[in-house]
């Protein structure tokens, strides 16, 4: 008799289980958070355009531009891109950011050099520093010196501010070893990358 009596409550309880199954799946089923997107085949422009700077070789080869006559500027790149080059010693006094008087020319020359051959190009600005000094003072100071070429090439340079970006790579992209004076000199640069 009473294993009769527990027949009808297994039921039951079996029966309330699969609704409340029932229940759970049609909420993940219809879920917002569940839809399907269709994956475009296009990649995102902002990630197109990372993607170029990302491709960025610092050991390209080195190239003369006849437009930029003075030799305190190093040029490298290729046929998609062009890499300026300009040490502390040419910008900026030692630890600062504000551009010297008699780096104006250098700046000229290459701004003249950018507008020639890169008409409407992109440009990136990117502040490096030796490694001297803690990440965070040396990452500021980077930042500072590319938005002060920033600054000059936009007021001075006939370049529209909307074509330049900027990255502080601090200490991160050194070009020398930091173990000795004429390398950390080597690391303290502006690197102006302008893409086709």
């Amino acid at each position: 008799m009473k294993l009769f009596k527990l027949i009808p409550v297994a039921a039951a309880l079996a029966l309330m289980a699969s609704c409340t199954e029932t229940t759970k799946k049609e909420n993940v089923t219809n879920s917002p958070d569940t839809a399907v997107l269709e994956k475009s085949t296009e990649p995102a422009p902002t990630a197109k355009a990372e993607n170029a700077w990302g491709s960025v070789d610092w050991n390209s080869p080195v190239i003369k531009y006849d437009e930029v006559k003075n030799t305190n500027v190093s040029i490298r790149g290729n046929a998609d891109y062009g890499i300026y080059s300009l040490g502390e010693n040419v910008l900026f006094a030692t630890g600062k950011s504000e551009i010297k008087k008699d780096a104006e020319n250098n700046l000229k020359e290459i701004a003249a050099s950018i507008n020639q051959r890169y008409g409407n190009g992109k440009i990136k600005l990117y502040g490096n520093t030796d490694a001297t000094g803690s990440d965070d003072a040396n990452n500021e100071l980077s930042r500072q010196r590319a938005a002060a070429v920033k600054a000059w090439l936009v007021s001075n340079g006939n370049i529209a501010e909307d074509r330049i970006s900027m990255y502080a790579a601090g200490e991160n992209h050194p070009v020398a070893g930091n173990d000795n004076a004429a390398g950390r000199e080597q690391n303290r640069r502006v690197d102006i990358v302008v893409m086709k």
